[in-house]
């Protein structure tokens, strides 16, 4: 068990006033088995009226209504929550997932059906491709073959920080050799897509040990929002892969919201209406993910 506190602080700044319209935030987890949500803090400027809601998916989302103009919007979230994970998942998940190809049943065939298709048709064969090299033997077991999806992933590209908006399609990633963890994600998403299985994309936090030890060696994609995937597994449920970090299923991952693609999983998304020749100036974004005691 983990107890760690969250600080999400997200600054827009314009050269002049502007009328906020509608925003969508998805910054607060949902209570279950693995995690508790002991408190939850939304502070916005300029005042806002904000509306609470579940998406398709059943992720908690806020509805923010502004009144009046603005140079700067700043929403600041902070989360205070207890994860909860095995010590050795990949051998505890092995016990009940099966054997490769994955067989679901016939309901879980109707109500998978969306997240088995691949998301980018056209980067199938380049995928493909991809996979046939990366794993020329698949192995007997579903857990081993994501298990070594997720290690092939991790050996092959290099970590860039990106900060424009999008997420690189599979055969974008596969051909620049690098990218982003939610590039890593969106791969890992869609191969084992390609694979047979149920596949969701997930964003949410990393609690980085390593940021608070003196060595300085810790894992990739902290100081930020991360992104990484989930994978249905008949006998064993959703299960979390991260080609990122190259781990499973693990408590230093604070998942937020779980969605069909990548667009549809935004931390923060809106518009704004210029007035008086006004434009956008900067985004400032920084998060903290700290363990307590």
């Amino acid at each position: 068990m983990s107890t760690l506190r969250i600080r999400h602080r997200t600054r827009y700044l314009y050269d002049g006033p502007v009328a906020l319209g509608q925003h969508r935030l998805m910054l607060r987890p949902r209570d279950g088995h693995d995690m508790r949500i002991l408190d939850s803090r939304l502070a916005v400027s300029p005042r806002a009226d904000v509306e609470w809601a579940y998406d398709t998916f059943g992720n908690s989302v806020a509805r923010l209504t502004f009144q009046g103009t603005t140079q700067e919007l700043v929403i600041a979230s902070e989360l205070l929550l207890r994860r909860y994970a095995y010590d050795e998942p990949l051998c505890r998940i092995a016990r009940h997932a099966g054997p490769y190809p994955p067989r679901y049943g016939s309901d879980e065939l109707i109500d998978l059906a969306a997240v088995r298709a691949i998301d980018r048709p056209e980067a199938a064969r380049s995928l493909e491709t991809w996979i046939a090299a990366a794993l020329p033997e698949l192995p007997g077991e579903s857990v081993e073959v994501l298990d070594a999806l997720c290690e092939a992933i991790h050996r092959a590209f290099a970590y860039q920080r990106r900060e424009e908006k999008g997420v690189q399609s599979p055969s974008e990633t596969i051909a620049a050799g690098s990218g982003t963890c939610r590039d890593f994600a969106f791969l890992f998403m869609e191969a084992a897509r390609a694979l047979g299985f149920a596949a969701r994309f997930v964003t949410g936090y990393l609690y980085d040990p390593g940021a608070e030890a003196s060595d300085g060696q810790g894992m990739t994609g902290g100081g930020a929002t991360h992104a990484w995937a989930d994978v249905f597994l008949p006998g064993a449920g959703w299960v979390e892969f991260d080609p990122t970090n190259r781990i499973v299923a693990h408590r230093n991952l604070v998942r937020v919201a779980t969605t069909r693609t990548p667009t549809q999983a935004l931390p923060v998304s809106g518009t704004f209406r210029s007035l008086d020749n006004a434009s956008f100036i900067s985004m400032d974004v920084s998060v903290d993910v700290l363990r307590e005691e």
